[in-house]
C-alpha cells in the first residue's frame, strides 16, 4: 500500500525559496524557487551533488546565511504560524536551538577549539533554562550518555581535539539535542567519518528522533544514507528541486534521469550490478545557468524543449513530484547515463 506524500499539516513549509549570492560583479542564484514541507516527526531528504543548494536550502530555515554575499532570501518558510524570512531577530534568536537545531557538518570547526565541551554543552543549558553550574553539568552528563558517549562524566573537561571524529560528532547531537528540539537539521552528519561510525551515528539519529518524536531535514549526498533513515525525499540538482518521493518508490522508480544517475553511482546490497556508474559531463556553472534544465547538458534524454525551458515541478501519481519533460521516461533507457 502506497503511503500519501503528506497525511498531516507540516511542521515546517517552504514555498518558493530564492537564494543569491553576490560573486563579485555578477550574481548566482544558488537556491530556485525551492518548494518543500516537513511533518511532524518526519524525516525529509535532501540529496544532491556539491554545489546543488542543499545547505543554503536548510541555512535558510535558520537564517543563518552569510549576510552580505547573501542577498535577504525570498519566498515563504513557515513555522509556527510565523514566515520566519520575515521574522525579526530575537524570534529567531529564541528559535535556534529551542526550537530548531542543526548539527553541522564539521563538529571539528562547529566546536570551539579553546573550550572544554562542559562549557560549550553547558552553556546552552544555562542560555536557555537559567540553570546553575551544578544542574547544567548534571544535564551535559545525562546528554552526554543519550548520545552514546562512553564515560560522559571523564569527558567533561575534554577539549574538540582529544576526542575522536566520531565522539566529536555525538558532543555536536548533544548540544543540537539539549532543548529537545521540534526540528533538527543534520547537514551530512556522516561526512569524514569511517564507514562503522557513519553506521553509528545514522543509527543514533534514527534512534533519538523516534524517541523526542522530532522532525528531521538530513542534508546529504548518499543514496544509501536515505535508504535507511528516511521516508521522503527531495533530490535537488543546480539549484532546483528535479523530484520528490518516498525513499522507497525512488529506488523502485525513479522518475527523472539525474535521480537515475545518482542511483546508479550509488552501491546497493539488494541489487548486483556489474560496475558503478558515473553521470557523465559537469554540474552546472551558476555564473552562466542554462535556459532551461539545469541536467539537460548531461541528460541521455533531453529533447530540445529541455535546453529551452525549465520544466515545472508536477505532481504525478501517488502524489509524487518530478521536474522532468520526460518524466519517468528513464524507463525506456536501459541506463540513463551510459551513453557517450
Amino acid at each position: 500500500m502506497r503511503v500519501p506524500m503528506q497525511a498531516t499539516a507540516p511542521l515546517v513549509d517552504v514555498r518558493d525559496l530564492s537564494v543569491r549570492f553576490a560573486a563579485g560583479p555578477t550574481v548566482v542564484d544558488a537556491v530556485k524557487n525551492v518548494t518543500f514541507n516537513i511533518a511532524k516527526g518526519e524525516i525529509v531528504a535532501l540529496v544532491g551533488e556539491s554545489g546543488s543548494g542543499k545547505t543554503v536550502s536548510a541555512l535558510s530555515i535558520m537564517r543563518l546565511l552569510p549576510y552580505p554575499s547573501a542577498s535577504h532570501p525570498t519566498g515563504a518558510i513557515h513555522y509556527g504560524g510565523k514566515d520566519l524570512l520575515k521574522a525579526p531577530g530575537h524570534t529567531m534568536r529564541e528559535l535556534r536551538g529551542e526550537k530548531i537545531s542543526i548539527i553541522f557538518q564539521e563538529p571539528m570547526t562547529s566546536l570551539n577549539p579553546l573550550h572544554t565541551i562542559e562549557k560549550q554543552v553547558g552553556e546552552i543549558m544555562k542560555l536557555h533554562h537559567g540553570l546553575d553550574d551544578a544542574a547544567a553539568r548534571a544535564r551535559v552528563i545525562q546528554l552526554l550518555g543519550k548520545v552514546g558517549l562512553d564515560n560522559p562524566e571523564r569527558r567533561l573537561q575534554a577539549y574538540p581535539h582529544q576526542l575522536s571524529g566520531g565522539q566529536r560528532q555525538r558532543v555536536m547531537i548533544a548540544m543540537a539535542l539539549a532543548n529537545e528540539p521540534d526540528l533538527l537539521i543534520a547537514d551530512e552528519p556522516t561526512t569524514a567519518l569511517d564507514v562503522t561510525i557513519q553506521a553509528q551515528i545514522l543509527e543514533l539519529l534514527k534512534s533519538l528522533q523516534r524517541e523526542l518524536g522530532m522532525a528531521m531535514l538530513l542534508i546529504t549526498h548518499d543514496l544509501a544514507v536515505v535508504a535507511e533513515v528516511c521516508r521522503r525525499v527531495a533530490v535537488m540538482y543546480g539549484g532546483k528541486i528535479m523530484e520528490m518521493a518516498t525513499a522507497v518508490e525512488l529506488y523502485e522508480r525513479p522518475g527523472h534521469p539525474y535521480t537515475k544517475g545518482l542511483l546508479g553511482s550509488t552501491p546497493r546490497l539488494d541489487v548486483v550490478v556489474p560496475r558503478l556508474l558515473g553521470i557523465d559531463g559537469l554540474p552546472p556553472n551558476l555564473l552562466e545557468p542554462p535556459p532551461g534544465c539545469p541536467f539537460a547538458p548531461r541528460c541521455p534524454l533531453a529533447i530540445a524543449r529541455c535546453v529551452d525551458e525549465m520544466p515545472p515541478l508536477a505532481r504525478h501519481e501517488h502524489g509524487r513530484e518530478v521536474a522532468c519533460w520526460r518524466a519517468f521516461d528513464v524507463e525506456l533507457a536501459s541506463l540513463a547515463v551510459a551513453h557517450g
